[in-house]
């Protein structure tokens, strides 16, 4: 394993008490795999990120990341990790060049090789046409690429990409896939924080859901929304009948379970084909009219609402 995590845990003391932030984590993720972590603000994933890349000391719990101990020897894990932090890394004022050949020398490389691997990181990148170029003449998509070649230039076994393609127009952001793709494929094993859920269900191998401290589910996408069985119903209901429409479909056989969303209500059933006319005859028994109905496959944020009652979208 490329990492693992045993009763992980890290509190906070604040004006209030005591935050239990992260509360006994055990993680695993394999060599080679794209790892997804999600959750809401306030979920424990950026502590939990934050401890795993050495960056706060837990309070608790044992982990190895890389192979080296995160307790015991912490430099040994920042010598073997690349992190790309989620605010970005560049400077206005110098080059790509210029930035990756310092970062190589910083982890003790000498300046030929970290010359070599500038050059590679750039042309893996495609940032070799304007890689002379000051960082602030760059895109918001050609910065972030930049800030992932400074995190791999080292080249290490696991790297850490926090929220990599916030902010990133629709092609930055699929270039950025293909960018994290590739380095799965070169041997680099990914551990991924993103609030985007269709980005989780595209990219990685497997995630884990945090939320309150702890983790509430864990598998590959499919496993997972496969737990979720039947067809998501979803049904616009005017405000002020939400719940009345909520309390008439509750009684009907094909209701698996209800949750009130913000657009109406949100149904899970064995088969959205065949429930979907009685839904209707059943609110028009009770004179609620829908303003809209739609069907889908679970999704990753019916996972999270199954296990935490509440979207992930939504939080």
């Amino acid at each position: 394993m490329m990492i693992e995590t045993m009763a992980l845990r890290k509190s906070f003391k604040t004006r209030g008490g005591t935050v239990d932030a992260v509360r006994g984590v055990d993680l695993a993720v394999a060599d080679g795999e794209i790892f997804g972590f999600l959750g809401p603000n306030g979920a424990g994933k950026t502590t939990t990120l934050r401890m795993l890349a050495t960056l706060i000391e837990p309070d608790g719990g044992d982990a190895t990341v890389a192979g080296a101990d995160l307790r015991r020897n912490p430099g040994e894990v920042r010598r073997r990790i690349g992190y790309v932090a989620q605010g970005g890394s560049t400077w206005d004022e110098v080059s790509a060049r210029e930035e990756l050949v310092l970062q190589a020398r910083l982890y003790g490389i000498g300046k030929a090789e970290a010359q070599r691997l500038a050059a590679r990181a750039l042309d893996a990148f495609q940032l070799t046409d304007f890689a002379d170029r000051k960082c602030k003449t760059y895109s918001g998509g050609q910065r972030r690429r930049v800030d992932v070649a400074l995190g791999i230039i080292h080249e290490p076994k696991i790297v850490f990409l926090d929220e990599p393609t916030t902010g990133l127009d629709p092609q930055s952001r699929a270039h950025m896939w293909d960018e994290v793709r590739r380095l799965r494929d070169e041997g680099v094993t990914i551990f991924l924080t993103t609030h985007y859920l269709d980005e989780a269900d595209a990219l990685c191998d497997r995630i884990s859901i945090m939320d309150g401290g702890e983790i509430v589910a864990d598998g590959t996408p499919e496993n997972l929304k496969r737990e979720i069985s039947g067809d998501v119903v979803t049904l616009g209901v005017a405000a002020g009948i939400v719940e009345k429409a909520r309390e008439v479909l509750d009684r009907e056989p094909y209701t698996r379970r209800s949750e009130t969303v913000e657009s109406g209500v949100r149904l899970y059933v064995e088969a959205g084909n065949t429930s979907i006319p009685h839904m209707l005859r059943s609110l028009d028994a009770a004179g609620i009219e829908p303003t809209s109905i739609e069907l889908h496959r679970p999704s990753l944020d019916d996972v999270f609402l199954a296990k935490t009652g509440r979207s992930l979208r939504e939080s």
